[in-house]
């Protein structure tokens, strides 16, 4: 197994499709410049692994196929549009002197435990030599998370795997909201806080929703990793969510 010889925390960074694209038809660079600034200010301290959405929205900017929503054409949308969508992440990270990796997974490689080593190792080796990986769903072969969970539980299981030190899902909210409409900043038990999930805020762009989030966010809490919630849409979300500027659900860690 490779040597992670960095001493930084590791965050795994979960952006959905509602967040890439600011809730609009088209993957906004202006939030992927938001996202790879963060990244930069914070790289002395931590290193990144993004797992990223998008495909579909990106392949729907330059095509449009027969059969609607049907699940083959929302595959064969992902497969056009994923290398677009990595080109425009290359793009606006290269401006800022960050390199990036493409890493497609899908849940069966979680499953093989060579297959999970070769993950494992792959990405040490990317991290230790500066690049970012970036992580999304193998939608060629896989369809879980284009049906349901805009990648969310795919970035619980990368945290897990790799042993990160937090799992960042960045969302279209303040995390999980009390009857009072307040943000429930700390949760110990994720099933309590299915409690508060009464409607889904689901976006009209992704596939996700906040139980979808707290599935993955149980995944993290059982492999001992902290899940923080937070608002994608606004500007530099991540340095406010880590210096304590902004309101935030944590789900803690398994003890």
């Amino acid at each position: 197994m490779a040597q992670d010889k960095s001493d930084k925390q590791l965050i795994v960074l979960k952006v959905g499709t509602s967040t890439l694209t600011r809730e609009t038809n088209q993957i906004s660079r202006g939030k992927l410049e938001d996202i790879g600034r963060q990244i930069l200010q914070l790289k002395d301290r931590y290193d990144f692994i993004l797992v990223c959405s998008g495909a579909i929205a990106v392949a729907k900017q330059f095509v449009s196929l027969d059969g609607g929503q049907q699940i083959d054409v929302k595959q064969a949308l992902a497969a056009i549009g994923q290398p677009h969508l990595m080109r425009i992440i290359q793009e606006s990270f290269r401006e800022l002197n960050l390199l990036t990796a493409q890493c497609l997974l899908s849940y069966m490689d979680f499953e093989n435990g060579e297959t999970r080593d070769n993950i494992i190792n792959t990405m040490r080796v990317l991290l230790n030599n500066g690049y970012i990986p970036v992580v999304n769903e193998n939608d060629t072969v896989s369809t879980a998370e284009i049906q349901f969970g805009d990648n969310d539980k795919l970035a619980a299981l990368t945290a897990s795997l790799i042993q990160a030190d937090l799992l960042v899902l960045a969302t279209n909210t303040y995390g999980i909201y009390d009857s009072d409409g307040a943000t429930v900043e700390l949760i110990d038990d994720v099933d309590a806080a299915k409690n508060h999930v009464i409607k889904e805020a689901k976006s009209a762009h992704g596939t996700g929703g906040m139980s979808s989030k707290l599935a993955a966010a149980q995944i993290a809490q059982e492999a001992g990793i902290e899940t923080w919630l937070v608002n994608g849409k606004d500007e530099h979300f991540l340095l406010d969510a880590l210096t304590s500027k902004v309101k935030l659900t944590k789900i803690r860690a398994a003890t």
